[in-house]
């Protein structure tokens, strides 16, 4: 058992938590006030939050740390720290205080996507491969020295959401392999490696589709903003002209013809779809959601006559 401070917010830093709690290892969580949330606004609690309470965890919120908070997360006397998805600068009178000082899960092969959206970039840029690190935190953002770094293949059909669910489970192992050498002490921690690239917070407008592209690029953006912002355009001709559009699900059906009247939508495909045409190449969208309705698959969608041939997005 080792005690440890654990920092994490969101619902993916719960099921680290969970597994930590389960290993029954003595911990102590920070995690972020609660923020408003839904269309009341109504203030809601972290993940974590919620998961100390119902397991009798105890628990902090700061909004600073303060010469206080710090004082009594030193109180606690940990053996070392852990921080999945806390979502706040951690200082370093706080992430050298455990024994074994304090190491972060991040969802890339560091020091490649460094920042908050690693997933989401690494699928953008159509990486074959990503992978978990566990390394120590330091004052700059994402350059600590690595424990144990992990491998992940990624599938050309994963989202952001499907590979996060699956490096989840790598993420946890991770975790405790890094735990697991502080207690043998069988362990070197090595200086990253490599050319830094950088994952910057992504913005709602980032979903937007230029169809003035390669259809890879695109079909790599629709899977890398699902479920957050997604992918999405704006009828500029057709029934639906100046209605938003989001992305959900697409296929490439064809990547090498360059095309001038890109955004068009170029077929109705019964049963599957509508293809538009990139810049090079021809995108079949399968399934959508229209602005102010539910998702839906694009077949059923076009039975409407709502998205015909000759239609344009922008």
């Amino acid at each position: 058992m080792v005690k440890i401070l654990y920092f994490g917010t969101a619902s993916i830093s719960e099921a680290f938590l969970k597994d930590l709690y389960e290993n029954k290892h003595e911990l102590f969580c920070i995690t972020m006030p609660d923020k408003p949330a839904s269309r009341g606004q109504k203030l809601t609690p972290p993940a974590v939050k919620s998961f100390a309470i119902n397991n009798n965890i105890e628990y902090i919120q700061p909004e600073k740390f303060t010469p206080e908070v710090v004082e009594i997360i030193k109180s606690f006397n940990a053996d070392a720290g852990v921080a999945v998805a806390y979502g706040k600068l951690i200082p370093g009178s706080v992430f050298s205080a455990p024994k074994y000082k304090t190491f972060n899960i991040h969802f890339s092969l560091l020091p490649k996507y460094r920042g908050a959206a690693p997933v989401q970039y690494a699928v953008l840029n159509g990486e074959a491969e990503t992978g978990v690190t566990a390394f120590y935190l330091e004052k700059t953002l994402d350059t600590g020295d690595i424990i144990i770094q992990e491998k992940y293949p990624i599938d050309i059909k994963d989202t952001s959401e499907t590979l996060f669910n699956k490096l989840i489970p790598l993420g946890i192992e991770v975790m405790n392999k890094a735990l697991s050498c502080f207690e043998t002490g069988n362990f070197k921690a090595l200086p990253q490696y490599g050319e830094a690239s950088y994952a910057p917070v992504i913005k709602k407008e980032d979903g937007l589709i230029n169809w003035n592209d390669k259809v890879k690029n695109i079909y790599n953006k629709i899977r890398a903003f699902y479920p957050w912002p997604s992918g999405y355009s704006i009828v500029s001709k057709g029934k639906l002209e100046g209605k938003r559009i989001k992305i959900i699900e697409a296929e490439i059906i064809e990547g090498s013809t360059v095309n001038e009247d890109y955004g068009y939508v170029y077929s109705i495909e019964k049963h599957k779809g509508f293809s538009v045409l990139c810049a090079k190449g021809k995108l079949l969208i399968t399934k959508i959601q229209p602005e102010n309705k539910p998702v839906m698959d694009a077949g059923a969608f076009i039975l409407g006559g709502q998205i015909e041939k000759g239609d344009c997005l922008n």
